[in-house]
């Protein structure tokens, strides 16, 4: 994202999704025709890949290219990267998985967690004081800018990732995926033709690479890993990995460029990565949470008894 955010600036947001969706989707389909993957056959598989296509690639890139023109990475990165509780609530209302206690606190941390690392620091220091909170908070206007375009993005991913499960009883996933990137980038050009202009006349050979980094690491590779698997585990479990992005980014800058991490945003890495463990392991921590809950009465049952 902070790629794509950095080549705004030299392109169009409707040329520039397109870039990451077409070419990608065609390395993805090279990929696969390189395995021997079986390409779709039938109406139903090529239904269910348009609609695939239309929610995960035209309208998330869509979304979230626009977006990014009125709202900042950071924030930007905590609306999209919130999008595994639409899917845990989807796949709880579709599927049946069980999201339960633990993997709700999971979620509720997680969330919090990708807040501290993307908002604006003084928003949480000025949690200590409430009027100047108060002010802070009523200056803003947040759906006069981008981040309803952002949030409408994460509900289309999240849309899209619960969509995989159906396409894939029709078709390969990962034939699925390249051409739902193939077939939501045509859309994308398309409104880009009518009303964009000169979309890559500014484009410098840094452009060229952050959008080339952006359509392979970002996409091809990305979302031929990430929708193969949800094609196959838990999208609860799975899509909660998305929180680790800003965890990712934060650490490779304080790694790589010497960035130094404010102490909410340690807190922010802190509670991500617990989030990941209590989404994961929630069936495991439930257990044992059980199983300490029976000992502990137990033994509260026989101290009871002797002292009476």
């Amino acid at each position: 994202m902070v790629a794509m955010k950095g080549v705004l600036s030299q392109t169009t947001p409707f040329f520039m999704a397109g870039i990451r969706l077409v070419p990608a989707g065609f390395l993805v389909l090279l990929v696969a025709w390189w395995l021997k993957r079986e390409q779709p056959g039938g109406i139903k598989a090529w239904l269910w890949i348009s609609i695939f296509a239309l929610l995960d690639g035209a309208m998330f890139q869509g979304f979230l290219a626009a977006g990014l023109t009125r709202t900042g990475a950071g924030l930007g990165s905590v609306i999209i990267d919130s999008q595994p509780i639409a899917v845990a609530l989807l796949s709880r209302w579709l599927f049946g998985e069980i999201i339960g206690f633990w993997g709700g606190i999971g979620l509720g941390f997680g969330v919090f967690g990708i807040a501290l690392i993307g908002l604006p620091q003084e928003w949480f220091n000025s949690l200590f004081s409430a009027q100047s909170f108060s002010v802070t908070l009523n200056s803003l206007d947040l759906f006069n800018s981008g981040e309803l375009l952002m949030l409408l993005a994460s509900l289309s991913m999240a849309a899209g990732t619960v969509c995989i499960r159906y396409v894939s009883r029709y078709a390969d996933p990962v034939v699925a995926t390249g051409w739902h990137m193939v077939l939501g980038g045509i859309p994308l050009f398309f409104l880009s033709g009518i009303w964009e202009s000169n979309q890559w006349n500014g484009i410098d050979l840094q452009g060229w690479l952050s959008l080339g980094y952006s359509t392979i690491f970002g996409s091809a590779i990305a979302y031929g890993i990430f929708f193969y698997l949800a094609s196959k585990g838990n999208l609860t479990s799975l899509s909660s990995l998305t929180f680790l992005t800003p965890v990712f980014a934060l650490s490779f800058g304080n790694l790589f460029f010497n960035e130094i991490l404010t102490s909410w945003q340690w807190l922010g890495v802190s509670l991500t990565l617990v989030s990941i463990y209590f989404i994961n392991q929630r069936e495991m921590i439930e257990k044992q949470f059980n199983s300490f809950r029976s000992k502990f009465w137990d033994f509260s049952k026989r101290t009871m008894s002797k002292l009476s």
